[in-house]
């Protein structure tokens, strides 16, 4: 495998852990809220390849104990689920994001991770606007998280036409039952489409009544704002 970028240590992207963060070229959608457009569109070398990722995370054990691979989308590189059992090998705790369009891959991969963080963007009707002709894939991933096979949780970044209340309903229909659900902020500033540049975020209070909706849902229900 080859990464884009290696966060060395962050305290926010593992829930309650210290991590490291790898960075997978290329994504299968294109969401114009984006902020990580740049590793979607037209991913540059000079690129790390998995020999000195894995270095770099060996000589960082001392610091940290866990490692998270993001994006773009990792579940669209083949060789993903042999690059997370090495992870495992050398006895990191592995979290993995994900958008849940490559199912099959993920089902590969769930052996080698001990969390999963899947994107609930917005409700199944408004994917299409991200670039996805169908949601089976996705349908398929939410159904097979909520089996409880890994530690999950499912979350959703509010970004105002993608997240309004009247797709907050349609989210908990899809997720009904799960675990664990969080709502994040949306922080504008860099993104694909520039006009959500300027997109007003929601505040803290909207985001809380999203949650109070989500809970007739998901019994956990937290937020990030």
């Amino acid at each position: 495998m080859k990464f884009s970028g290696l966060q060395k240590t962050s305290l926010v992207d593992f829930p309650n852990r210290v991590a490291s963060v790898l960075f997978t070229p290329g994504c299968n959608l294109r969401c114009p809220f984006c902020h990580n457009w740049r590793v979607v569109l037209d991913p540059k070398p000079p690129f790390l390849n998995e020999e000195a990722a894995l270095r770099i995370l060996d000589e960082r054990r001392g610091f940290v104990d866990s490692v998270v691979v993001s994006g773009g989308e990792p579940t669209i590189h083949r060789d993903l689920p042999k690059f997370l059992e090495k992870l495992k090998e050398r006895g990191f705790t592995v979290k993995l994001d994900t958008n849940g369009f490559n199912s099959h891959m993920l089902e590969d991969c769930l052996p080698f991770v001990d969390f999963v963080a899947l994107d609930v963007k917005t409700s199944l009707g408004k994917y299409e606007r991200l670039g996805a002709k169908d949601t089976g894939e996705f349908v398929c991933t939410v159904d097979m998280l909520k089996t409880g096979k890994v530690s999950y949780e499912f979350r959703a970044t509010v970004v105002p036409g993608f997240v309004d209340a009247e797709d907050v309903p349609s989210m908990g229909e899809l997720v009904r039952g799960a675990k664990a659900f969080v709502f994040q902020q949306f922080v504008p500033g860099d993104t694909l489409d520039k006009s959500f540049d300027l997109v007003k975020p929601y505040s803290p209070e909207c985001i809380m009544s999203f949650a109070e909706s989500m809970r007739k849902y998901v019994e956990n229900v937290t937020l990030r704002v």
